[in-house]
Formats: C-alpha cells, structure tokens, sequence
C-alpha cells in the first residue's frame, strides 16, 4: 500500500450475520482526502465503515486501513487500529453523568493514556481545535447539540488519528449548525488527515463539494456527477 494511502479495498465482500451485504469493493482514500459515502438506508454504508473499524471481519478479499491488513487482524490488535482512528457518530454518544473534559480523558485511558499533565495538555488543545476551549468544564446537558457534537470530534481527535469514519454526524443538527460540523471535518481532511463520512445531507454535499462514493444494489460506485460540483438529488 503506498504511504499516502490510507484505505486499500481490493474485491472486498461485507457479510452482515452471514448475509453478503456489500461485494466486489474496491476503493482508496488517501491523505487528507474528504470524501462523501452516500446510498438509501440499508444499502451498507454503516456495515463498510464497521468493516474499516474491525466490529465486522473481513471474510473475503483484501482491506489494509491505516496500515494494517483486516484480513489478517488479530483481535489483540484492534485497540492498536482503532487508536489510529477517530469515530463519530449521529447521537453523539457523550457520557451524561461526565464533564467535557472528563468525556475526553475517558477515551484516552481506554486507549492507553496515562500522564495527566500530558492528557490535559491534549484535552486543551483538542477542544481549541474544535471551538470549545472554555467549556470543557460542563456537562453535556449543559451544550446545544452542535456543541456535542464539536466534543465527539475532539473526542474522535484526541489520539491523532489518520482516519476519521464519520457516520451522520449532522443527522440530528440544524443546517447552520451543520455547516459549521461540516467545515470543521474539511478542515480536518486538509491537516493531512482522510476523512469518510456517510450522509444523507445532499444541501451539505452541494455547499461542499467533494468526491462522492455510492452504495447501492450491493456494489460502492463513485458518483461522477460530483466532478461537476453538484449532486442530483434525483439519482441518489
């Protein structure tokens, strides 16, 4: 797999519970790419980002996420890959009875953190980057939902991952808040990091055009409209 190249598919078949889901995928993203995953509900998007964070194995075919290959993972490795990885979700999925910062520091020691200076070090710089320097001291009742949000990002940055899988992240926003989520994940793809995000947001797509894969009738196909700078909405 070439350096920059941080998601390598190569003829790879997605079984969900033994249904074939997804088959023959091939794909890459590189290094600071952005890229769209777009399709009707139930067409896969959710099982490949699973299959990229190793909650569903791979079973046929080759994947290599962020140099390791799926195929042959162990499962003592899959703290290792995902430590290489930022997730975000639609729901958030912040711990209520936890402070911001203490939300933060939660991932961390799962993933291996252990000086306290340096994870408030990081927790302060994480939520600098995300827009939310001064409020790592409340609690998530206390946030609107974009600023939630902002916390699962910072959450998803805090071990400096070279992939971020984001599954509906605007899903439950209004659409100014979205755009802010929305150009605060670009930002992130153009500090070297690749960025996947499924959506079903076309307003978004259209206001940040970028490059567009497609899941649909079993296959991932890119979307050529996109070179155009827009999306039909009619062929999605």
């Amino acid at each position: 797999m070439p350096l920059d190249t941080i998601v390598d598919l190569r003829n790879l078949s997605i079984f969900q519970r033994n249904i074939l889901v997804l088959s023959d995928v091939n794909l890459t993203i590189d290094k600071g790419e952005f890229v769209y995953l777009i399709g009707k509900t139930g067409t896969g998007k959710s099982s490949l980002l699973k299959t990229l964070y190793a909650e569903l194995p791979v079973i046929e075919g080759d994947a290599e996420v962020v140099g390791y290959n799926l195929s042959k993972l162990r499962k003592s490795e899959v703290p290792y890959l995902r430590r290489k990885l930022g997730i975000v979700f639609q729901d958030f999925q912040l711990l209520s009875d936890r402070s911001v910062n203490d939300n933060i520091k939660f991932v961390m020691k799962a993933t291996g953190w252990k000086d306290k200076n340096e994870m408030n070090d990081r927790i302060e710089d994480v939520l600098d980057k995300v827009g939310l320097k001064t409020k790592g001291f409340k609690m998530p009742y206390q946030l609107s939902g974009g600023e939630q949000q902002r916390v699962s990002i910072a959450r998803a940055l805090v071990n400096d991952p070279e992939l971020i899988l984001a599954d509906e992240p605007t899903g439950n926003l209004d659409p100014e808040t979205s755009s802010g989520i929305m150009a605060l994940l670009i930002d992130i793809s153009k500090s070297g990091r690749a960025v996947l995000m499924a959506t079903h947001n076309y307003a978004l797509m259209e206001k940040f055009p970028s490059r567009t894969l497609k899941c649909e009738n079993g296959r991932v196909l890119p979307v050529e409209d996109n070179i155009n700078h827009s999306v039909s909405i009619d062929n999605i």
